[in-house]
């Protein structure tokens, strides 16, 4: 069986930019949901259907039985990613629930198949208890061979993704964490190339300690980038804050102790005086006065949408190279850049985790796709390119051999 996305991408306008699209339109594109299930094998005979179903198929099912590590080969499932959500954080909708959030998971496994050519299905989960969710797919485990995790509100989130790493033995990622963080790396590596810097140097505000904002600063850290400083909604998180201090378990505890060496406290005056970088990863807007308090040739990610944290044509005021992640703009940062590849490659190495070193080479494969290419309004592939997912998982698959070796 494989999983087929019913209906084709947006149309386009001639300069890439997606078209201005009517509520007809996209209705009419949901309409019996964007999944459907077919067969590949053919069934078209009884001879067909003695070996597809009965009574051929129970003699699969005896040597499953007797060897359950068939089951690797012999079903779909060491290929079938599952993307589960709650429906807690859906896109800029907030907690919206599991059945309101179905439209953005079975699209998220479209896009699985169509860039990463693995088979996924959604499951959309009626509780938000991080140990009864835990449950339900350990329970399900036979049927699938990867998670993805998707539009789980923090700081929940982070406890999931740690409880089902341990609790599973096949990948498992929350993609609004680390897809995010994976691309901003790669996106940041290239423009650090344009602006002639180098990436360990760079000066580097997250605006956004949530998911996704932590786990770009996670991923900077460990890619060398030394000044790494994160606002949250109360300003710079530093050791020093009373409430970070309270919660010494808490992720923005952990981070407040790696993060903000120079001990910046305040707000984003603060933060961005003599940055180099910006990185929004929250609704949060940023003031043009802020803007100008950054080095000559800044670099501007504005990554929430749909209303970036900055418009593209106030960033260029002072920034040498603006991002969003808006695909009307140039220099988009999407996560579709990343996971179908980042699975594609675990799955095909055989791993049972996926680790920080395989985001960092999918990071670099990114990256090294526009190196030839490299200009302001260019600084990571287009996420229709063909080959990306395949260079990412494959940069991931070496990472996953890399270890295995150096075991």
């Amino acid at each position: 069986m494989s999983i087929e996305m019913i209906n084709p991408a947006h149309p386009t306008s001639s300069n890439g930019a997606v078209a201005t699209l009517s509520d007809e339109e996209i209705f009419a594109s949901h309409q019996g949901g964007k999944l459907s299930i077919s067969s590949t094998v053919p069934l078209a005979s009884k001879r067909d259907l003695s070996i597809a179903y009965t009574p051929g198929v129970a003699q699969v099912s005896r040597a499953i039985a007797a060897n359950p590590e068939l089951a690797k080969t012999l079903t779909w499932a060491q290929r079938l990613v599952v993307v589960v959500s709650d429906g807690t954080a859906v896109l800029g909708l907030g907690n919206i629930g599991a059945s309101a959030s179905l439209p953005v998971m079975e699209g998220k496994s479209a896009l699985f198949k169509t860039f990463g050519d693995l088979d996924s299905i959604p499951l959309v989960l009626n509780t938000t208890d991080v140990d009864e969710i835990i449950e339900t797919l350990v329970r399900l485990r036979p049927s699938f061979g990867a998670v993805n995790l998707e539009d789980i509100s923090a700081p929940r989130c982070f406890e999931l993704e740690e409880k089902l790493i341990e609790a599973l033995d096949c990948p498992v990622m929350h993609d609004d964490q680390h897809g995010t963080a994976v691309v901003v790396l790669a996106a940041l590596t290239n423009a650090a190339k344009v602006t002639n810097r180098a990436l360990e140097g760079l000066k580097v505000v997250v605006s956004g300690a949530g998911a996704a904002g932590i786990a770009v600063a996670e991923i900077l850290l460990a890619a060398g980038v030394n000044d790494v400083v994160l606002l949250d909604s109360r300003g710079v998180i530093n050791r020093d804050r009373a409430d970070l201090a309270a919660d010494t378990g808490s992720k923005k505890a952990d981070i407040a102790g790696r993060s903000n060496p120079r001990g910046i406290s305040g707000g984003p005056g603060e933060a961005l005086a003599g940055a180099d970088v910006f990185i929004g990863v929250s609704s949060s807007k940023l003031d043009e006065e802020h803007l100008k308090l950054m080095n000559q040739d800044a670099i501007v990610f504005a990554l929430s949408n749909p209303d970036p944290e900055v418009l593209p044509e106030v960033a260029v005021k002072y920034a040498a190279v603006v991002a969003t992640g808006r695909s009307d703009f140039p220099n988009q940062i999407n996560n579709v850049l990343a996971f179908p590849g980042i699975f594609r490659g675990a799955l095909d190495a055989g791993a049972r985790r996926i680790t920080p070193a395989m985001k960092l080479a999918a990071a670099r494969a990114i990256a090294e796709l526009a190196e030839s290419e490299l200009s302001a309004d260019y600084i990571v592939p287009s996420p229709l390119d063909p080959r990306v997912a395949p260079a990412v998982s494959a940069a991931v698959a070496a990472a996953v051999a890399a270890a295995v070796e150096a075991e």
